[in-house]
């Protein structure tokens, strides 16, 4: 196993917002898409990692806003954010992830210094050149490592948001005791 990559310290105490997007990052990237009823409607599936919806509730325990950030439309994922009392969603604005993304914050009373985005492919660069810790997955396109200020060793789909909220809450000092509480309570409620 790759050891964890570090994230700074200062960039991480800075963090109030956390934007995810979904595919490639929360999903390996894998879209089935089939007949969804009698009908022969459209019907999508989405895999979604067990890890990864613990970390977002760690996260969230933290007192960290998290939001799915995603260009397509999709039942599965509004389902998945509403189990993960994931208030902020925007799936396919047509004004793009950097409105969607900028209307977020606003509703939140956070800036740009306060935003985190973690990110796989060329969509996802306009909102990780404005947001203060741009991250990305192993996997993302070249152009968005390099706009990365940190990236990760897990692929999307496979732990990419665990490890990400990992680094994120070891950096501001508050991974062992979430860890604690959640040991001794056994889960997290809302």
């Amino acid at each position: 196993m790759n050891p964890r990559p570090p994230m700074d310290r200062r960039l991480a105490e800075s963090v109030r917002f956390v934007s995810l997007d979904v595919d490639g990052v929360l999903t390996d990237g894998s879209i089935w898409v089939g007949a969804g009823s009698d009908l022969g409607a459209p019907g999508e599936l989405r895999r979604f990692h067990a890890l990864d919806g613990l970390a977002i509730r760690m996260m969230q325990r933290a007192g960290l806003v998290v939001a799915f950030l995603s260009g397509k439309r999709s039942a599965a994922v509004r389902l998945r954010a509403r189990e993960l009392d994931i208030a902020e969603v925007s799936l396919g604005s047509r004004k793009g992830k950097l409105s969607a993304l900028r209307g977020m914050l606003a509703r939140r009373g956070c800036t740009w210094d306060q935003a985190a985005h973690l990110g796989d492919d060329l969509t996802d660069l306009a909102v990780m050149e404005r947001v203060r810790l741009p991250a990305a997955v192993v996997g993302a396109v070249p152009e968005v490592r390099a706009a990365a200020r940190w990236v990760g060793t897990v692929p999307g789909g496979e732990g990419a948001v665990r490890e990400f909220a990992e680094a994120l809450l070891v950096a501001r000092g508050e991974w062992d005791g979430l860890v604690t509480e959640f040991r001794e309570g056994g889960r997290f409620a809302g």
